[in-house]
This record gives C-alpha cells, sequence and structure tokens, in this order.
C-alpha cells in the first residue's frame, strides 16, 4: 500500500485482527470491523473471507481464498457479485500437483496420509482433490484430521501407528500456527511431508509446492486501491495466480535419510541448506 501512495496514516489507516488460529473467532473479529466501521476489509484465507462475508453485506471485501467458488464465497469468477472480490490461490487445485511431487520424490509411495482441518470448509475441496491425484496415481489415501491442540495430539498418534510412506498437510490457519509441532514430529517419525506455505519449509518442513503468497498479497493491495477509488467489487474479476514456488529443504531431507532425485532439485525455486 506504500508503494502506491497510501505513505502514513493520514493516506490510510489500517486495523489489524489476528484469530491466532482459532478459526471460531473469525466472526467476532469480522464484527468488530464492520463496526468501526471500515471502508473496506482484507480476509487472508477461506475461514477469514467466510466470516468476512457472513458479517456484512455492504463493505467491500478484498478476500484470499484457495478455492473461493466451492467454499460458497463468490458463485463465478468473472462476475463475483455483491461486496466480495480478491484472488483465487488455486491451492485446492494444487493438492494434486503435490501429491505427483511425493511420487517424484518417493519411487515407492504406495501410502499417503492428509493431514485436515474439518472445521475448514476450504479442507473439505481439498481433501477431494488430493484424493483424486491418489486415485489418479493407484495411492492408498488416509486423512487425519485436527482443528486444536488436543486433536493433533491424537493425530500423531493415529499417524505414528499407521505409519504412512509421506504427509500431506493441507493448507490451514490453525495447522500453520502449529507449524513448527509439525515439522519437529515430521522429523522425529522421519515422514516426508510436502506443504503449501514457504514459512513451514523455514520452520523444518520438506517441500512446500504453491502460489507465490508475496505476489498474491501485492495484487490483493492493488485491488484494495482500486475500492478506495470507488471501483465496485462486484465489477472486480477474481485474479488467480500466475506465479508457483518450488520450495525444497535439504537440510530436512537429510535428517529424513532422504535424497532428493536431481531432476526435483533442478526445479526448485529455492533450496534451504
Amino acid at each position: 500500500m506504500r508503494a502506491l501512495g497510501y505513505i502514513d496514516e493520514r493516506a490510510l489507516h489500517l486495523e489489524y485482527r489476528f484469530a491466532k488460529g482459532r478459526a471460531e473467532r473469525y466472526p467476532a473479529l469480522a464484527a468488530e470491523l464492520v463496526r468501526l466501521p471500515a471502508d473496506a476489509i482484507v480476509a487472508w484465507g477461506t475461514p477469514a473471507s467466510l466470516a468476512a462475508k457472513q458479517a456484512t453485506g455492504t463493505v467491500p471485501i478484498i478476500m484470499i481464498s484457495g478455492d473461493p467458488i466451492a467454499v460458497g464465497l463468490v458463485p463465478g469468477l468473472a462476475h463475483p457479485g455483491a461486496n466480495v472480490t480478491g484472488l483465487s490461490t488455486l491451492a485446492a487445485d494444487l493438492e494434486g500437483k503435490r501429491i505427483e511431487l511425493l511420487k517424484e520424490l518417493l519411487a515407492n509411495l504406495a501410502r499417503v496420509a492428509v493431514l485436515s482441518n474439518p472445521t475448514n470448509p476450504f479442507c473439505t475441496v481439498a481433501v477431494q482433490n488430493a484424493r483424486a491425484a491418489a486415485m489418479a496415481l493407484h495411492l492408498d489415501v488416509e486423512v487425519v484430521e485436527a482443528a486444536e491442540e488436543r486433536d493433533l495430539d491424537r493425530a500423531f498418534l493415529t499417524l505414528s501407528r499407521q505409519r504412512p510412506d509421506a504427509i500431506l498437510t493441507v493448507a490451514d490457519p490453525f495447522l500453520t500456527s502449529q507449524r513448527t509441532r509439525l515439522a519437529a514430529f515430521m522429523i522425529e517419525n522421519r515422514f516426508p511431508s510436502i506443504y503449501t506455505y514457504r514459512e513451514d519449509i523455514l520452520a523444518g518442513g520438506l517441500i512446500s509446492y504453491a502460489t507465490n503468497y508475496y505476489d498474491v498479497f501485492r495484487r490483493a493491495a492493488m485491488l484494495t486501491d482500486k475500492i478506495l477509488k470507488g471501483a465496485k467489487p462486484a465489477e472486480l474479476p477474481i485474479q488467480q495466480p500466475t506465479k508457483f514456488e518450488l520450495i525444497i529443504n535439504l537440510k530436512t531431507a537429510k535428517a529424513l535419510g532422504l535424497v532428493v532425485p536431481a531432476m526435483l532439485l533442478a526445479r526448485a525455486d529455492e533450496v534451504i541448506e
């Protein structure tokens, strides 16, 4: 926003609200922003975006969601309608690519566990896509769910018993808030794992493949600028990502006793050593 000319609070005042990985807090936080009142709401992630939409039918919303049509945020990409526009990260569509990357990493891959949050509507869509991709590759899939820390403890026990060949962690605010615990568990139990966010890999995860989220945030700022200058959300098509990143943590690969195939390593946009 600074790059677009909003250099101080006289031009733009930002109010931040964080759910800290607790999805049940989003409705109250969204209602707070509507009461301020806000001229526009930028919502990161499906739970936050749905809460914002439920809180107001008039305040413009710039949402960022993995699959805004499937979760009911907008009826279509070209004509979002009402007070919502924003960006799709195609996160759900990319679950198939993540499964393929696991297969490329592990030649003998047969069983994949998908760690998901059942309270997040996006995760439901993502799991469906992961199942379809796994079926096409003749892989078995087990879904393990966690919506809070107690659930995660149980999920760890389940994964330790099941011993899948690899684990795919679906993009979710709660699971992302637990990235350090997740990475430590994967390494301790020697589970190859794949994620959506670069931050998961910096925390010790093995591989991520996703939209370039920094580019997404820049484009969200540009949409916000247009709306603050009078554009109507209903007339601004939902934007889709154009940049994708493959990130590999070689330090984690070494800890897991894995040798990353040279062809896969060569395609990485970033290698953490």
